[in-house]
């Protein structure tokens, strides 16, 4: 079992760290204050590669591996969520999703310009009655000659007010519930198609969140990606990309409240000593080194799984879930460290508790993510989808093997 990082994975994380320092932690709080997205800092992370961090290098991308990614995104959300979130949806959620389903023309049309950074995308999924229950949205694709006429609206969407390029899914087969979905690439400009940004979030003030709206909206055919009906297997899969983005900025959180509570630790002094001496804040920092690299194991256990092609959704699952709850209470544990300098937004430190709490809702709740592990536990649901493929560490799969047998074996043995 190798834990070292190749060179080029150090020099990844090297190259991002230093560019987080000098680019965005000095104006995180001011940005922060005044709700402003610093489209620089995101030009900046297009000219490092981020934007198309494990796009094959074919198609404009820096061709990396999940590791790179899962670094690249603590780094990033280490200074500001907002610009992790951006990698979420712009490479995990939409970019891989084409790079897996899109055809060859669609790639070289879409997917190029977003791996360079040259075009920036979202994901229009959730909308106001259909955010877990991705079936029940009301947004709808009809058939019309040579295009789709979508009518609908999505909330909730990162980058919708800025993105070029939205992957947007709409039921074809309104009757079919989930398998009536199709997935459209939908282009800023077109006529029905408009955006609005979303105001008085609790978080990622820095950030973009909007919503879309269609209004008789006609889609060349040709911008559907995969094929009719196809739309909610493209969206889960895009959620096992974004949300592994999701578990790794997590981590950044649990990282940047560890040292900064730990300097403060160190540096304050009350009754003659400094405030680390006393055991209540040693155990406070102690659940935040627990949270770090627990996060980080469960995150790189999912990359390694990704790099090698095996199906993660089961622990990409777990480590969204255990790295976003660990993000937020390391948050909270760092205020309390700093008593009311963490109040104050001068120091930023409730920038991190306040950016912490979306993370648990978005990309599949806490409450979506622990129903999934029992019932993987349990085998009433397929170990990552097929016969039982899991982390080679996870030593209880094997247990559930006749379990997640396919019916068709299951039959043939009677």
């Amino acid at each position: 079992m190798d834990f070292e990082l190749t060179d080029e994975q150090r020099l990844l994380q090297d190259t991002v760290r230093r560019f987080v320092d000098e680019r965005i932690l000095p104006n995180a709080v001011e940005n922060d204050i005044n709700h402003h997205l610093d489209l620089d800092a995101i030009q900046g992370m297009a000219e490092l590669g981020i934007l198309g961090i494990v796009i094959p290098e074919e198609y404009g991308g820096a061709g990396l591996d999940f590791v790179c990614e899962a670094l690249a995104c603590e780094e990033i959300e280490r200074g500001e969520a907002a610009f992790r979130t951006l990698i979420s949806v712009h490479v995990g959620l939409n970019s891989l999703a084409l790079l897996k389903y899109g055809s060859e023309e669609q790639k070289q049309r879409w997917l190029v310009p977003q791996a360079s950074g040259e075009k920036l995308a979202c994901f229009g999924l959730t909308e106001p009655a259909a955010g877990s229950d991705v079936a029940a949205m009301k947004t709808t694709a009809r058939r019309e000659d040579d295009s789709y006429v979508l009518n609908g609206s999505k909330n909730w969407i990162s980058y919708a007010n800025v993105a070029d390029h939205a992957l947007v899914f709409a039921k074809t087969d309104p009757s079919a519930e989930h398998k009536g979905i199709s997935a459209f690439v939908v282009e800023r400009g077109m006529p029905g198609f408009t955006t609005l940004d979303t105001e008085h979030k609790l978080g990622i003030w820095a950030g973009s969140t909007g919503e879309l709206f269609f209004e008789n909206v006609e889609v060349p055919a040709e911008n559907m990606i995969g094929e009719e009906g196809q739309g909610f297997e493209i969206a889960m899969y895009g959620l096992d990309q974004g949300r592994f983005t999701v578990a790794a900025g997590g981590v950044g959180v649990i990282r940047a409240c560890l040292e900064r509570s730990v300097e403060y630790a160190r540096e304050r002094e009350t009754f003659g000593q400094p405030i680390g001496k006393y055991q209540f804040v040693q155990d406070m920092i102690s659940e935040m080194v627990l949270g770090y690299e627990t996060s980080k194991l469960l995150v790189m256990q999912a990359a390694w799984m990704k790099d090698q092609g095996l199906r993660n959704t089961r622990e990409t699952s777990l480590a969204k879930w255990h790295a976003t709850e660990s993000a937020f209470r390391a948050a909270h544990l760092a205020i309390q460290v700093h008593g009311a300098y963490g109040y104050s937004a001068e120091y930023g430190i409730e920038r991190y508790f306040r950016n912490a709490r979306a993370p648990i809702i978005y990309e599949g709740t806490t409450q979506i993510h622990k129903m999934m592990q029992a019932e993987h536990a349990l085998g009433f649901r397929n170990l990552n989808g097929r016969g039982g493929d899991v982390s080679p560490l996870c030593s209880w799969a094997p247990a559930l093997a006749s379990v997640n047998r396919p019916k068709a074996s299951l039959s043939s043995g009677r």
